[in-house]
């Protein structure tokens, strides 16, 4: 079922994922579109939405904390040498129109809009694609333009002075159990090993699922992995890391992410097979 404010992504014929395009949500929480719940096959909810320990959290999406100053992340902006501090500095991202929507996904048109107006038009592409009858796969590309006169900077906690939060741009925030779910790439396990590092992969491992993060362009791949699993869990590809990303008028920045949502707890074997089928050309 589909309404103009949601779309509902479905794997063969089941419902995996919910999308809200126009979210009643107040200023401090950078409103925007987003995915939840999103599901396994079997039915297991792998998202959290607006949760008590970050209520700017919102399941699945596209979230950057700083584009020109401007907070399109939610909640508190990290301030040089004086730290996390409220400010009044939060923009949207307003959904424009489809372009496209069919059961298994959509291209969608947003507009990131602050007090200033409107800085950067996004296209965004979310495919739903089935790999086994435990398996699929979320396909997510954006494609951020800066419309203004002016360059453009994005940056993050980390570029502006907070190690180790580099957090914006492709953000999973998910579910949250009793136990700390289990972060591993290829090469290596636990938070402190993985985070703020590059890998082709990356899996978290719940109780009864996995989702596996994948960089579909070589572009992607390069941008480290930004990961919370004891604090709470969550994965985000991280846009800005060591140095702001400036963005020309006109220019486009293109980040792909694909992520594996499997029921079961998979081995690394297991993992690196799922990606390679759903990253496949």
């Amino acid at each position: 079922m589909t309404s103009n404010d949601t779309a509902v992504l479905r794997v063969a014929g089941r419902p995996v994922g919910r999308y809200v395009t126009r979210p009643g949500l107040p200023a401090r929480l950078s409103p925007r579109p987003y995915l939840h719940p999103v599901t396994t096959l079997a039915g297991t909810a792998v998202t959290e939405l607006a949760p008590a320990d970050h209520a700017h959290h919102l399941g699945v999406g596209v979230a950057v904390p700083d584009v020109e100053g401007f907070n399109f992340w939610g909640g508190r902006t990290y301030v040089r040498d004086q730290g996390p501090t409220e400010l009044d500095n939060h923009g949207s991202q307003r959904h424009i129109a489809f372009q496209l929507r069919d059961p298994d996904g959509f291209v969608e048109e947003l507009r990131w809009v602050s007090a200033g107006g409107e800085l950067l038009r996004e296209r965004r592409t979310v495919a739903a694609i089935e790999l086994t009858d435990r398996a699929w796969a979320l396909d997510l590309t954006f494609s951020l333009t800066n419309v203004t006169r002016n360059a453009l900077s994005i940056g993050s906690p980390a570029t502006n002075g907070r190690p180790g939060a580099a957090y914006g741009g492709f953000f999973w925030r998910a579910r949250k159990e009793p136990s700390a779910p289990e972060v591993f790439t290829a090469a290596a396990d636990g938070e402190e090993k993985v985070h703020g590092r590059p890998a082709d992969w990356l899996a978290l491992r719940g109780a009864t699922w996995t989702l596996v993060f994948a960089g579909a362009t070589e572009r992607t791949r390069r941008d480290p992995w930004f990961v919370r699993t004891e604090e709470y869990p969550g994965v985000g590809s991280s846009l800005a890391c060591d140095e702001r990303v400036q963005v020309p008028p006109g220019e486009t920045v293109v980040r792909r992410v694909v992520t594996v949502v499997a029921d079961g707890r998979l081995d690394r074997d297991a993992a690196a097979s799922l990606v390679r089928k759903a990253v496949s050309p």
